[in-house]
């Protein structure tokens, strides 16, 4: 967990931010700040952009969770292109039925755990997207110019296409979103997709 999947890092700093309505964003989470939030916050449920994986931190975390007595729910979001729509809809019956208070998490908390903060922004608390957006951010450690920036394409793209005539995010999303229109118009910038995939190794 240390080593391997960088949890050393994440000991010292966590990125965890408090989304409102019972809900936060952070990084992996150890078991001990697993114990921390429960104890603090009454955390409830986890949610786990990263989807079950192999690496140690996945296996402290499901334990973690099982005595604690936290709902782990995992759930695979990428971060190099746009949500699949079953995606999206995912994201948004789980905010519709887990217990709060809750935590959604990726890896080092930047690009998965941005848009699921956004969705969870925009489907439960109904931020308007353009406020939503300020989840994938530099604070975060978000990279908008590299390939991770698809991420603020696709929020962008239907800001575009409200601006002309109004339509509901979840409308747009199920009525003319193309997932792979959007990615191939994307284009990242070649610097900072280096520091994203060769520096900082990002899943």
């Amino acid at each position: 967990m240390h080593l391997v999947d960088h949890g050393a890092i994440r000991a010292v700093y966590n990125n965890f931010y408090d989304l409102g309505g019972g809900m936060y964003r952070s990084s992996q989470p150890s078991p001990a700040q697993l114990r921390k939030y429960r104890e603090k916050l009454g955390l409830r449920t986890v949610i786990n952009l990263r989807g079950a994986h192999g690496y140690g931190s996945y296996a402290l975390e499901k334990e973690a969770c099982e005595q604690l007595g936290i709902v782990l729910h995992d759930i695979k979001l990428y971060s190099r292109t746009p949500p699949e729509v079953e995606e999206v809809h995912a994201m948004d019956d789980l905010f519709k039925s887990i217990e709060y208070p809750a935590l959604l998490h990726c890896k080092s908390g930047a690009d998965r755990a941005g848009i699921g903060a956004a969705l969870y922004r925009i489907l439960h608390l109904g931020h308007r997207v353009e406020d939503a957006m300020s989840e994938l951010g530099w604070k975060y450690g978000h990279f908008k110019g590299a390939k991770t920036g698809v991420l603020d394409f696709f929020f962008a793209t239907y800001v575009a296409r409200n601006a002309k005539s109004p339509i509901g995010f979840l409308e747009w999303v199920d009525t003319e979103y193309n997932r792979l229109e959007i990615h191939h118009r994307f284009r990242e910038e070649g610097w900072a997709s280096l520091i994203v995939d060769k520096v900082l190794h990002r899943e």
